[in-house]
């Protein structure tokens, strides 16, 4: 175990784990789709592959599209991959275009919902799941928020609504909160989260440099740094401890095909009672 994560445990107050590969790591996968962008059908044989690989407990999805001539991409994830599909929108289902969020379990789900965030002229929503994981029961949430630079303020508003609907909606066990929140750590609006909650990659890699924790990938646009974010509960009867953490996709796949203009996330985390 690296120095590093061990020290950060420690000043979290978090026992230290011997081995991110037990029985008892539940691994959580954030990712965004961009939805049917740059040959969707060769992006989802590489995001497939890797989820395969990984076997993600909780796979939380942004940017999800569905049209007349695409198919829920989340539902086509979910076949292929054997898991609950449960899809958040402002779309209503007589749309013939649906955009927003999944999250994508293989265990029992026993809570499915989503829930519209303010401001309503956003258009930007979250979606939940509490699934039984190895007797416990876990919440999920998965949401994507305002992109601008400047819209700090609708990002917050969007963030205290976000945090309002986990503590009305969470059961007695651990809760993940994930997805694009398109702001970095240090930022006001993600401060309103990290008073509560830890960045998984953050805690597991305290010293890691910008270039290592960027989740946009640069050769799609402008680099707006790592904004792609999984937390856990700081303090909580029921808590989830970090064990590890990486970002994937950050290397083409066959031919040269790129998973998303996202890199994902991917959490390891230790359940404790």
């Amino acid at each position: 175990m690296k120095r590093g994560f061990a020290l950060a445990l420690a000043l979290m107050g978090m026992p230290i784990a011997a081995s991110a590969k037990t029985a008892d790591t539940l691994t959580v996968v954030t990712l965004n789709l961009w939805n049917d962008q740059h040959d969707w059908p060769s992006r989802l044989n590489v995001i497939v592959a890797e989820m395969r690989r990984i076997r993600p407990d909780v796979l939380c999805l942004q940017e999800v599209l569905q049209n007349p001539n695409l198919r829920n991409q989340a539902e086509t994830l979910g076949d292929s991959l054997g898991c609950h599909v449960q899809f958040a929108t402002v779309d209503g289902p007589e749309r013939p275009k649906r955009y927003g969020n999944a999250i994508l379990t293989p265990h029992r789900v026993l809570v499915g919902e989503s829930r519209n965030l303010a401001p309503a002229d956003d258009y930007r929503a979250v979606a939940h799941v509490r699934f039984e994981w190895r007797g416990q029961a876990i919440d999920a949430y998965s949401t994507h928020l305002h992109h601008t630079a400047e819209g700090g303020s609708i990002r917050a508003t969007q963030i205290r609504h976000l945090l309002a609907y986990v503590d009305s909606t969470r059961g007695d066990g651990a809760t993940v909160i994930a997805g694009d929140f398109n702001c970095e750590l240090g930022s006001p609006e993600l401060n309103l989260v990290t008073a509560r909650h830890i960045d998984i990659f953050r805690a597991v890699h305290p010293g890691a440099s910008r270039a290592e924790a960027v989740t946009y990938n640069q050769r799609f646009g402008p680099d707006p740094g790592a904004i792609d974010h999984v937390f856990v509960e700081r303090k909580a009867r029921h808590r989830l401890t970090p064990l590890a953490c990486d970002v994937i996709f950050r290397t083409a796949g066959p031919d040269s095909v790129w998973a998303s203009d996202h890199f994902g996330v991917v959490a390891k985390l230790r359940a404790g009672k």
